[in-house]
């Protein structure tokens, strides 16, 4: 998984008391952040409960089982991940992980912005524009407080799944709104059902809009980094891709930073989009 991922999660982790710590972990996610948390927690010697959707990708629940975190399947139709997960921390104990809202998570997630800024620094380029992919908006959130610091002028843009546009219609009304669907889109990482309080309130401000892209373009992208860049992704995270090579904004001219994040892919999806 991303390393922005495991340095949330451990920034989070880190920061309980041994009680804290001694009592275990308990997250809730599509795959990414839960192999962020459950890496965080094998090298802080604690034990994980990840609450995962029952369809989530093969590759994603190996990583976190191969990490020591036991998982907790739900149906992400019917059930609510947030519920289950408050449930065993009530019971157990154990330290809720936000997979966004959470100020150490948003920090850890923002070293991105960190590094980005200061590798366009050294090759002497300004950042015009910067397309980030989002599902709470943690990730986004904390690469725009990076930059409002080290490069105030670049415009950045959500880019999210058709039909999965939270950020993008909550940023246009100032306020908040939740998607119609729980589930359905190939790019499972990014189905958060609306923006988190948090990083909602980082975002409205500082975000020019949301760009979108379908799930054949999304697969496309994948097939693009594939055999353009050398890059392994996973749907989810080639939505930044997929929305500038579909020229949902103009940007031509202007030096532009895309964040590719996730390449938990399973082999039937990367075949699948190789096909195309």
């Amino acid at each position: 998984t991303g390393s922005f991922k495991i340095r949330g999660a451990y920034s989070c982790l880190s920061n309980l008391s041994e009680d804290e710590r001694a009592r275990g972990a308990v997250a809730f996610s599509s795959g990414n952040h839960a192999q962020g948390v459950a890496e965080a927690a094998r090298l802080l010697g604690m034990s994980a409960t990840i609450v995962m959707p029952s369809d989530a990708p093969a590759v994603k629940c190996a990583g976190v089982t191969s990490r020591g975190a036991h998982i907790r399947y739900y149906d992400r139709f019917t059930e609510s991940r947030e519920e289950i997960a408050r449930e065993i921390a009530e019971e157990t104990g154990a330290v809720l992980v936000p997979s966004y809202d959470h100020r150490d998570i948003i920090a850890g997630q923002g070293t991105v912005g960190l590094e980005i800024a200061e590798d366009m620094e050294a090759l002497g380029e300004a950042t015009d524009a910067l397309i980030c992919c989002v599902g709470g908006g943690g990730l986004i959130g904390g690469i725009s407080l990076a930059f409002g610091e080290l490069s105030a002028a670049t415009t950045i843009y959500a880019a999210e799944p058709a039909g999965f546009d939270d950020h993008r219609r909550s940023v246009a009304l100032g306020r908040r709104v939740r998607n119609a669907a729980s589930g359905g889109s190939i790019c499972d990482a990014l189905l958060a059902e609306e923006p988190g309080a948090m990083t909602f309130e980082i975002n409205k401000d500082s975000l020019e809009g949301g760009l979108v892209a379908t799930d054949a373009e999304a697969l496309a992208a994948v097939a693009f980094a594939f055999r353009r860049l050398k890059l392994v992704l996973e749907p989810g995270g080639a939505v930044a891709l997929a929305a500038l090579l579909a020229g949902r904004v103009d940007l031509r001219g202007q030096t532009v930073v895309v964040v590719l994040t996730g390449g938990n892919v399973d082999p039937p999806v990367l075949a699948r989009a190789l096909k195309l």
